[in-house]
């Protein structure tokens, strides 16, 4: 974790790191502490590789979190997220080691990521983790992403 005041990616240019674990991940002080909320970030286009076949997988993530002391900065996450480019792991892996790590990092009252998977082989692959029961009265919408229906 770099340092919560000074953001490294924020107003600078940044190369994609080469690996999920070379990325840095920027947190800043939560604009709003002492209010419970949720923050959300849709990922439409993620992608990884197959760690089998190397075929390239791709996925719509939605990761929600109620923030403590800290927020994750956007282009941070962006960089770490393009990280995964080039990475060869399951979609179970992918997904629960992203919100794994933001929480273990940002430590947010609570976390969950879902990871709608496209379709490879005919079956999609839907993995969901979160931290723990999310604070009461915590308003937590639905994520808005259909399962998949194929082409009828």
């Amino acid at each position: 974790m770099t340092d919560i005041l000074k953001p490294k990616f924020l107003g600078a240019q940044s190369a994609l790191p080469q690996t999920p674990e070379e990325a840095q991940l920027d947190y800043v002080p939560n604009p709003r502490p002492g209010t419970l909320y949720l923050a959300r970030f849709a990922v439409p286009e993620f992608t990884s590789l197959c760690p089998v076949t190397a075929q390239p997988d791709f996925a719509h993530l939605v990761i929600d979190y109620a923030p403590d002391a800290t927020i994750v900065e956007s282009k941070s996450l962006k960089l770490f997220l393009g990280s995964f480019r080039n990475h060869a792991a399951f979609h179970e892996d992918c997904t629960v080691g992203i919100g794994q790590r933001l929480f273990s990092e940002m430590k947010p009252h609570w976390l969950r990521i879902g990871g709608y998977w496209y379709p490879r082989g005919g079956i999609p692959i839907d993995v969901f983790w979160q931290s723990g029961e999310p604070p009461k009265g915590l308003w937590i919408p639905d994520q808005g992403v259909q399962p998949y229906r194929g082409r009828g």
